[in-house]
């Protein structure tokens, strides 16, 4: 199983990447993780990132394509992979697409995650942190104490800066226009499905599994 998630900040492609993950036992690949790795351990191209973060700069698309190309080598990549966060160009889908053909193991399931603006602008915004552990607590679904500390390490909950209803309508707006050109890439080549991504976390799965489980689907 070699498959793309897709899906706006909120989504909840994180929560189903992680699920599908533990069924299919492939990992799922952040390139925020992968790159938070490469950062922790000084590696070569952990270091080449460094250099464009220290100054404020985005990494070029050739360092992070290398990262990812290095953490699809790994062994627990053999079965399969699930990537989350890439590609977020076609640039960037591209390469991916020539580095995977050259190993014989392209792409075969691009799911898209569609949520309307303002479900998801709702759930952000309501959105909490730990800002020790990163646990997540949501003021309306999953509230945290009255006393703001984290039930599993006492830290403090917080509401992250871009977590306001200003700067997620404004991420939301630079994803619809960097993302449908992708998810265009992706229809061309028929690997493309996009779902719902209201209703219960366990339905919305289902309906995951069911497509990628299908004769249809292969």
């Amino acid at each position: 199983m070699r498959l793309i998630l897709l899906g706006a900040p909120g989504s909840g492609k994180g929560t189903q990447g992680g699920l599908l993950s533990n069924y299919y036992m492939i990992p799922n690949i952040s390139t925020g993780d992968i790159l938070r790795e490469n950062l922790k351990n000084e590696t070569e191209l952990g270091k080449q990132a460094k250099q464009f973060m220290d100054k404020g700069e985005l990494v070029p698309d050739d360092v992070i394509i290398s990262i990812v190309k290095q953490r699809l080598l790994e062994a627990d990549c053999d079965n399969g992979f699930i990537l989350d966060g890439f590609p977020r160009t076609v640039p960037q889908a591209q390469a991916l697409d020539a580095y995977l053909k050259s190993q014989n193991r392209e792409i075969q399931h691009v799911v898209s995650l569609e949520v309307e603006e303002e479900p998801i602008v709702a759930r952000i915004t309501s959105r909490r942190l730990c800002r020790n552990c990163g646990k997540d607590y949501n003021m309306v679904t999953n509230p945290p104490p009255a006393d703001m500390k984290c039930t599993v390490c006492g830290g403090e909950i917080w509401q992250r800066p871009d977590d306001t209803e200003e700067t997620v309508r404004n991420r939301l707006k630079v994803y619809a226009e960097k993302t449908q050109p992708l998810k265009d890439h992706y229809a061309q080549q028929g690997v493309l499905k996009s779902f719902a991504g209201e209703g219960t976390i366990d339905t919305i799965q289902q309906r995951i599994r069911e497509y990628l489980s299908s004769d249809d689907s292969n």
